[in-house]
């Protein structure tokens, strides 16, 4: 069976500025579905897709994205490829409808048909009855889409995704998640979407790419990255003097099994076969306890940052974890609509 070849590819792209190296000798194929580019801020992610996209030079190296050189072929590539900005980019006091159809026409749509494109895709983002209103009133959600929209309208083969998450509360993340899976589905274009949310992108995403101080760390599937552990969460209902957890604990140990906790309640139990079910299981109604959960642990993206010994592709980290956890903490809920 053909394999479908990549929309990206790099060969030991760098890219340096006079006090960082932003990409060091990043090599890596990224091929045609939904792949999330995942990173801590900093990371390299905003600066790789500038390279991509021509707008940027790379200081050594070289990159393909659907087969065109980004050196050399910039301006073709931008013809086949959407972006969506990290940023807000939008003017106020014009409407949607009059934004995407200029957007259209920059991307050499005739103007009846950037119209009809138009009025498509916003309505596939959501925003067919707001339209005509100003942006300037829109809320984060609201712009959030419009910029979709922009990237969308010329019907490109690739969408590139910059953060299309931020500024968004939890309903707001999972709609804007929920079009980017639509996009791929629906409209067959491929999609790389950056975030620093890891969470967000194991339930989005067929492809990872991890890339941590401009190095890659790994490249995989994601259900590569979480599939399940040899371990099984355990949590019960609590007793009087707020025991339970050390009781199950304790009783576990001593019928051999290794346990530990986890946070929030959780105890980590290591599955020894299929008779640790029916032993947990009789432990906790042997305590009088009740079982709230018992279900086998799955590995999450995360923990690739925390890992003490790296995978063969991976580099030395260049920050520290602290730094990591706080940049991986949701942004302040914005409005979603």
């Amino acid at each position: 069976m053909s394999t479908a070849p990549p929309v990206i590819r790099t060969d030991a792209l760098t890219k340096r500025f006079p006090a960082v190296t932003a990409l060091d000798q990043l090599t890596v194929e990224v091929q045609p579905g939904v792949v999330g580019l995942v990173g801590s801020n900093g990371a390299g992610k905003s600066t790789l897709i500038k390279i991509l996209l021509g707008l940027s030079p790379a200081t050594s190296g070289s990159g393909e994205v659907l087969g065109l050189n980004i050196a050399t072929e910039g301006s073709a590539i931008r013809e086949l490829v959407g972006y969506m900005p990290e940023h807000d980019c939008l003017p106020p006091d014009v409407s949607a409808t009059e934004f995407v159809v200029h957007m259209a026409r920059m991307s050499g749509l005739p103007a009846t048909a950037a119209r009809e494109r138009t009025a498509d895709v916003l309505r596939h983002v959501g925003l067919y009855e707001e339209r005509y209103r100003p942006m300037g009133g829109y809320s984060t959600g609201m712009k959030q889409r419009v910029k979709l929209a922009q990237a969308l309208v010329h019907d490109p083969r690739l969408v590139l995704l910059d953060e299309p998450t931020n500024g968004l509360d939890p309903v707001g993340r999972d709609e804007m998640l929920g079009l980017i899976r639509k996009v791929h589905r629906e409209f067959g274009i491929s999609v790389l979407v950056t975030t620093h949310l890891l969470g967000e992108l194991e339930r989005t995403c067929d492809h990872l790419v991890v890339i941590d101080g401009g190095r890659l760390l790994r490249s995989s599937s994601t259900a590569s990255f979480t599939e399940v552990t040899q371990l099984l969460a355990v949590e019960v209902t609590d007793n009087a003097d707020g025991s339970a957890d050390q009781l199950v604990q304790q009783r576990l140990a001593a019928a051999g099994l290794s346990v530990r906790p986890d946070g929030g309640h959780i105890l980590l139990v290591e599955l020894a076969g299929d008779a640790t079910y029916d032993l947990i299981r009789d432990t906790v109604a042997d305590l009088g306890l009740g079982l709230v959960r018992l279900e086998q642990r799955r590995h999450k993206v995360a923990e690739i940052f925390t890992e003490p010994a790296a995978e063969p592709a991976a580099e030395p980290a260049a920050e520290s974890a602290g730094e990591r956890t706080a940049e991986r903490t949701a942004e302040p809920a914005g409005d979603s609509r």
